[in-house]
């Protein structure tokens, strides 16, 4: 548990201000490049992409270094990078949508509330409604037909805010027929989650649980569990159907147990001895996520849990073990993420996800904390 506050948020603000460094170098070097992940700490290389799905994450940095900041710099660079993606709102070949046009499009929405801005939130939420399969009542992954991820809970948000936007209550029940499929065979009796669930195309019959990223079919993948703790608190925050939140209270729960003291887990919980014992990604989206568990929450005990729980990870976090800051030459914020072990791909590397969401976190926390947000200017030395 956190005992200094502010050493906290003074932490906080110099990491704001060390993610603007980095950010501003990665514009200023590679102009429209949208990163993945790092090779040995660089952004720019050749490696394999596997899917594209982190095109939203650069362009939400931008839109929260400017809620942060306030300057119009970077209200003209997050613009700039969202309206690089506006092409993607209408691609049926991957399921993250939400990922892409909830952390641009919709931040930017927050910011001026235009119809134009709405239009293309609400056109990529139908697009991404659309991949329902009636048969077996969810949304497939971009691997196949057969195939559902954990990771889509991340992206069904955008779903439900298209229909509620709309009025389209079949894309809605749509939304929330995912959401009790993925319920009902990915989430484990213990509150673990398998990456991926296989049906059979023809029935709709679920057949099994498997990985592509986890130690193996019946373990737990970190990443895809913080998913599924912020992705079902978002479905609850939109559906009221306390049947989600408590998924997600399972998940954290499970979270917790496992987790070290310090919050940062493995790739896989399940992994012996692991190689990589560090997912700093899973951490970051984990510490996001149960900020967001300490507001949805009825226990105001388990609230005030939660939220010290999410400061826990953000401190150690903040280390120069993790955070990039006392690490010469690295380009990216947050080092010790992992992309895809198997393929070896962003191991022990900076991930844009990972950026993200600890960025976000690091804003959450600060309202948690009851702190001002000075500008990167005003900041405290660091």
């Amino acid at each position: 548990m956190i005992q200094n506050k502010r050493s906290l948020n003074e932490r906080i603000h110099c990491a704001f201000a060390f993610a603007s460094k980095q950010l501003r170098h990665l514009l200023s070097a590679h102009p429209d490049y949208f990163p993945m992940y790092t090779r040995n700490g660089k952004w720019k290389h050749g490696g394999e992409a596997w899917t594209n799905w982190c095109e939203g994450f650069l362009g939400g940095q931008l839109w929260l270094m400017y809620t942060y900041t306030k300057e119009a710099w970077w209200r003209d660079q997050a613009i700039h990078y969202s309206r690089l993606i506006e092409h993607r709102k209408t691609d049926k070949t991957v399921h993250d949508l939400g990922f892409l046009f909830w952390s641009t499009w919709k931040r930017w929405y927050d910011h001026s509330p235009e119809s134009f801005i709405n239009d293309v939130i609400v056109e990529a939420g139908r697009t991404a409604g659309s991949r329902f399969r009636a048969r077996g009542q969810y949304l497939p992954s971009f691997v196949s037909g057969e195939s559902l991820f954990i990771d889509i809970m991340m992206n069904v948000g955008i779903i439900f805010y298209a229909a509620r936007q709309s009025g389209d209550m079949t894309l809605w029940e749509n939304a929330a027929r995912h959401c009790h499929t993925t319920r009902r065979y990915l989430i484990r009796g213990d509150g673990s989650s398998a990456h991926e669930g296989l049906f059979d195309r023809e029935t709709g019959e679920f057949t099994r649980q498997t990985t592509h990223q986890g130690w193996r079919g019946d373990s737990s993948w970190a990443r895809g569990l913080t998913w599924a703790i912020y992705g079902f608190g978002t479905v609850f925050r939109f559906t009221g159907d306390s049947r989600f939140l408590r998924t997600a209270e399972d998940c954290a729960a499970f979270y917790i147990e496992r987790s070290p003291a310090h919050g940062v887990p493995p790739n896989d919980w399940s992994e012996p001895d692991p190689a990589h014992p560090y997912e700093s990604s899973a951490a970051a989206i984990a510490a996001s996520a149960f900020l967001q568990l300490a507001d949805l929450t009825t226990d105001a005990v388990r609230g005030r849990m939660y939220r010290g729980y999410a400061l826990t990870i953000l401190d150690t976090l903040l280390q120069s073990n993790f955070l990039a800051i006392d690490t010469p030459n690295w380009e990216g914020i947050l080092k010790r993420g992992i992309y895809h072990q198997d393929k070896g791909l962003g191991v022990n590397e900076s991930v844009m996800w990972g950026e993200y969401f600890f960025l976000e976190a690091l804003l959450d926390a600060l309202h948690s904390l009851s702190d001002k947000k000075p500008s990167v200017s005003a900041r405290p030395a660091c």
